[in-house]
């Protein structure tokens, strides 16, 4: 439907902002997805340093980061490694809401508008299994036509193979249907990413926790061993001494 009514927009839609690339991209906000919590193993540290690579290379060309973190230890983490943070949203990495994506999407969205940033990008844990997490890196803005209406040659040549098509009547028109529709977009992949981040967050924190259970069954085991040896030894020192006690006194 996004497709068909950016087609239909044709010029139009090259007039929306959330559309329109801008001709440089010297400031490119980085949106850092991870937990308020840690014992989760690496979860959150490989969320950093893909940032923190991810800057390296925009710093190579000329380009500037922005930083963004949803949860407490991105934002505890960026800052302890100097870095100025332009947004910071903590208290909702476990539930994370429909709400809680509006809110850091808005921020984003109102600050590529206004030229404040030229590009954003994601960077979150994708779900996998409750085994693996991925880390995923997308480009959220801006949205280009590739992205939004692109078709490849096969599914034009499919669509060509499906015959006569209806014509569709848009009310409103494609214009003020794509405004609606792309913030709405941009909302939904943060969302996503946010639910994908949880659900990652409670399965690598199960692991680290099992993996946990069982090193410290493997200590105890190892030093209740050592214990008891080191108890016989004592105890063996201790009857020879009383043995040679007995033969002296004979």
């Amino acid at each position: 439907m996004t497709r068909q009514a950016a087609e239909a927009a044709g010029a139009e839609a090259a007039r929306l902002p959330l559309l329109t690339e801008h001709e440089s991209e010297r400031n490119v906000a980085l949106l850092l997805i991870t937990g308020d919590r840690g014992l989760a193993g690496a979860f959150n540290s490989q969320i950093i340093r893909a940032g923190v690579r991810a800057a390296a290379e925009l710093t190579d060309g000329q380009r500037n980061p922005v930083w963004y973190a949803t949860g407490r230890r991105g934002a505890s983490s960026l800052s302890f490694r100097g870095y100025e943070l332009a947004g910071t949203y903590t208290g909702f990495a476990d539930h994370p809401g429909y709400a809680d994506a509006r809110s850091v999407a808005d921020d984003l969205m109102t600050g590529y508008i206004d030229g404040q940033l030229d590009r954003v990008e994601l960077i979150y844990n994708a779900y996998i299994s409750p085994l693996s997490q991925h880390v995923r890196r997308e480009t959220l803005l801006p949205l280009s036509q590739a992205t939004v209406t692109g078709a490849t040659e096969d599914e034009e040549q499919e669509a060509d193979a499906e015959g006569p098509h209806a014509l569709v009547d848009y009310e409103p028109g494609p214009e003020e249907i794509l405004r609606r529709l792309i913030p709405d977009y941009v909302e939904i992949s943060i969302y996503r990413a946010l639910v994908e981040s949880a659900a990652g967050f409670f399965g690598a924190q199960m692991t680290a926790m099992r993996s946990a259970s069982e090193n410290a069954g493997e200590l105890i085991t190892d030093l209740t061993l050592q214990m008891n040896r080191a108890r016989q030894a004592e105890i063996t020192q201790e009857i020879m001494e009383v043995v040679a006690g007995a033969e002296g006194l004979s």
